[in-house]
């Protein structure tokens, strides 16, 4: 078991950011006194291949450089590998990202600097994973932040349109988007409940933030066993726009229009030939029929 960290660094992320600042970083890991060696991804995906291979090679400790699609590419590799010593991996965030959701549930500092004292300090936490799997091709995903379906994936597929905006790339998707989206019929299957009819969109939370510091499910707990499901059959552009402060304080979420549960499972069937998108961490995967579980306490985060 090797005791230096793999850094895997998107060099696209926070578009370009993490390739720019990445010679501050690299000279900071130094003067804190990391033993690493470091990769840059070259395509979509490259990370899961690093990933695996660094673990095969005996790395237990990992830090990404880089945006939730970084995150969620790492936590897919380690845990569709799922290797013998899952418990002893731990992964640290050096947040360079549009959104930046993920960190914020952790107070994870955008503070490079900071960031990496956070992981020098290896405190960590065994969090929850969501896994979603596709009918029709079998795919499985895994999910460490929000999975969603309809208006929530709509804004995702466009959203790269507005990245040069930062943070607010995903509200000005969704403002742009919310007249020209059409909403799915789904009915979707958990505990002893089925929702049935026009869909707006359903989330699927495990930590807080999602859409660039939006809070979009109630009363997420990313250790309790348990998703925090959103569900909106419709609602009206005046009503979001008469609610902004409420997207980013979660009172949305009290909005009778509004639906909230916890479940660890769940089916959802799309009931008309609409294509409606699948995200998983601000990540398209698809579209169709799914399914999704929850892993509980499956992966160890490096927080504050």
């Amino acid at each position: 078991m090797s005791t230096k960290w793999f850094v895997v660094i998107n060099p696209t992320s926070g578009n370009g950011a993490s390739k720019k600042k990445w010679p501050e970083i690299y000279t900071e890991l130094i003067h804190q006194n990391f033993e690493f060696e470091f990769v840059f991804t070259e395509y979509e995906k490259h990370s899961l291949v690093l990933v695996q291979n660094a673990i095969k090679q005996g790395f237990t400790k990992l830090i990404c450089v880089g945006g939730d699609g970084t995150i969620h590419n790492v936590v897919n590799a380690v845990l569709s590998l799922n290797p013998n010593n899952l418990q002893e991996i731990k992964i640290g965030i050096i947040p360079i990202g549009t959104g930046n959701d993920w960190v914020k549930t952790y107070n994870i500092s955008k503070d490079f600097k900071e960031a990496i004292k956070i992981i020098k300090a290896e405190k960590t936490i065994i969090q929850d994973i969501g896994k979603l799997q596709i009918t029709a091709s079998g795919k499985e995903v895994y999910f460490n932040n929000l999975a969603g379906i309809g208006f929530d994936g709509y804004v995702v597929n466009k959203v790269h349109k507005y990245k040069n905006l930062g943070f607010l790339a995903y509200f000005t998707g969704a403002i742009v988007s919310l007249t020209s989206y059409k909403r799915s019929n789904l009915e979707i299957t958990f505990n002893n409940t089925n929702l049935q009819g026009k869909t707006l969109m359903l989330l699927i939370g495990i930590c807080n933030y999602s859409g660039g510091g939006m809070r979009l499910t109630q009363n997420p707990n990313s250790t309790d066993g348990l998703f925090d499901i959103t569900y909106v059959d419709s609602i009206t552009l005046f009503t979001i726009l008469g609610n902004l402060r409420g997207l980013f304080n979660g009172t949305i979420t009290k909005l009778k229009c509004v639906k909230n549960f916890k479940t660890s499972n769940l089916k959802v069937k799309i009931l008309d030939s609409q294509e409606t998108y699948i995200q998983a961490d601000g990540e398209i995967i698809g579209s169709g029929n799914f399914n999704v579980s929850l892993l509980p306490k499956a992966i160890n985060f490096i927080v504050a």
